[in-house]
């Protein structure tokens, strides 16, 4: 699944792939939806974390936005699809920074469960600053800005939740993955 843009076959390999897994994400998101205050917890941001060790760091970074921004746009939730596409992409891009490091000697294990810890945590924080957003400008009127930071911080347990779920689906299935020679990381 690392092929470099040699020619027209790998760039329509390369969009089939991104399609693929966006529709995966997209998929997974939908599969277990469990309501929230502003929101839902769900267990697509394992497949977010899973994309990185499928297709590197650009392909999932983009799955991952079309993926999740979807899945937002899909569910009703349209106000929260522009923060959903730079908070997964961006958590991509952290767990894929992380685990495709060069010169790495560590334990991929080890390595793969720091990138998904660090991404999860931004992922935490970006909802929480969209949340704050979100309260502010779009869900509730006359809401103060303390106020809004005070509401985003009910949130904060469950994308919590959301981030350890993810990484303890997505860390067993990669290294099953790898066991089978279907993936290099």
């Amino acid at each position: 699944m690392y092929e470099k843009n040699v020619g027209n076959s790998t760039n329509i390999l390369s969009i089939a792939q991104i399609a693929v897994m966006s529709a995966i994400i997209c998929v997974a998101t939908f599969t277990i939806k469990i309501p929230t205050y502003t929101g839902y917890v769900h267990i697509g941001d394992s497949m977010v974390l899973l994309s990185v060790v499928l297709l590197g760091r650009k392909k999932s970074i983009v799955a991952s936005a079309i993926g999740m921004g979807l899945t937002d746009i899909l569910s009703g939730y349209i106000a929260w699809a522009p923060f959903t596409i730079i908070i997964k992409a961006i958590m991509a891009y952290i767990a894929g920074k992380i685990i495709y490091r060069k010169n790495i000697n560590e334990n991929r294990i080890r390595v793969k469960l720091i990138g998904f810890i660090l991404a999860g945590i931004w992922m935490v924080i970006g909802y929480y600053f969209a949340g704050i957003i979100i309260s502010k400008f779009i869900l509730f009127e006359n809401v103060t800005l303390n106020q809004a930071f005070l509401i985003s911080l009910k949130e904060i347990p469950s994308n919590m939740v959301q981030a350890i779920v993810g990484i303890a689906i997505a860390i067993p299935v990669s290294e099953l993955l790898k066991k089978s020679k279907l993936i290099k990381a």
